[in-house]
């Protein structure tokens, strides 16, 4: 089984899907995976983990390890984080940051409450950084749940009080840090109920966590209140309130840019249309999976095996409201 890197929920799902013996290694599971399973099946190695970055602008950097995309804001005011990985690997997580000339974490914002983006908080909450999310993310953060991959599911435990965000918001709010304002927007739900951008406007940049996956298809959480015509709307409205040399960053892959987030909107458009069509027409599951409705974007997207499980959640998604 091979180690993924510059990966999460969304991009280690369909990675799982096309490496074989993690899915049947998920199979074998009856129950919700534990933590240590968890870690089993996507491969992750922790001791063995490297924590790499990428200068985005003067000041703004991107940390990649086992997990989302992690930025860095480092400057006069201290340091500020979006997201956080996990909490084993805190300590290279901070090594990293040290060498970018930052010193203790003064904050961390997640932009969503799944483990892979906000489990770090555990390690990093106790030694006195101040946590910010959407209040959602922290409803889910302090209740605990199961996150369903379809191929797997995690049991996330409730988060202890020291590692859930003491700032919260509903629909915006501004940090004025580091000579600049960082601004966080809530503009529907989309990959969770609790999705947070993050823009930096100081550097033209935004950091979209896992409502953009540029490592993939997208994982519509749906039982964690994720919504496919949220998700177009949330990007949709991001794209709105950003410009053509905005920096984007997204919750897993390569930073990139405005026209890739576009083309991903688009795609992801086309296929939530395309299914909803076979619903109207009566088509189960099963016959839609099997009709390929990603056949096109699979080259880009894909490989094949992967865009089952997004069709899966499009389907699950599109079908409940239906009955509503």
């Amino acid at each position: 089984m091979k180690t993924i890197s510059h990966s999460g929920i969304a991009a280690l799902f369909f990675a799982v899907l096309s490496c074989p013996a993690a899915l049947v290694s998920a199979h074998q599971h009856d129950t919700a995976l534990g933590r240590d399973a968890l870690l089993e099946v996507f491969a992750w190695d922790p001791k063995t983990a490297e924590i790499t970055s990428e200068k985005v602008a003067d000041g703004l950097y991107v940390l990649f390890g086992l997990g989302g995309n992690i930025a860095v804001s480092v400057g006069s005011d201290g340091v500020l984080i979006v997201d956080d990985q996990i909490p084993e690997l805190a300590g290279k997580i901070k090594s990293a940051i040290k060498r970018l000339g930052g010193e203790r974490i003064d904050y961390i914002v997640n932009t969503h409450w799944h483990f892979d983006h906000a489990d770090g908080n555990t390690a990093l909450g106790p030694e006195g950084a101040t946590i910010v999310a959407h209040s959602n993310a922290r409803k889910d953060m302090a209740a605990g749940g199961i996150i369903d991959m379809v191929i797997a599911q995690y049991q996330q435990p409730p988060y202890p009080a020291d590692a859930l965000p003491e700032l919260t918001f509903k629909h915006d709010m501004a940090l004025h840090f580091n000579g600049g304002e960082i601004e966080l927007r809530h503009f529907s739900p989309a990959h969770t109920s609790g999705d947070a951008a993050v823009f930096f406007h100081q550097h033209n940049a935004v950091h979209m966590g896992d409502v953009f996956n540029n490592a993939g298809y997208p994982f519509v959480d749906v039982g964690s209140g994720g919504d496919v015509d949220g998700l177009i709307r949330f990007c949709e409205q991001t794209l709105n309130a950003i410009d053509e040399d905005t920096i984007i960053i997204p919750g897993h892959g390569p930073v990139t840019n405005y026209e890739t987030l576009g083309n991903y909107v688009a795609m992801v458009r086309t296929v939530r249309d395309r299914i909803q069509a076979m619903i109207d027409e009566g088509l189960s599951l099963d016959e839609i999976s099997a009709a390929k409705p990603t056949a096109d974007f699979d080259p880009i997207y894909g490989p094949e095996a992967a865009s089952l499980g997004f069709v899966n959640r499009v389907y699950t998604d599109l079908s409940r409201k239906q009955k509503r």
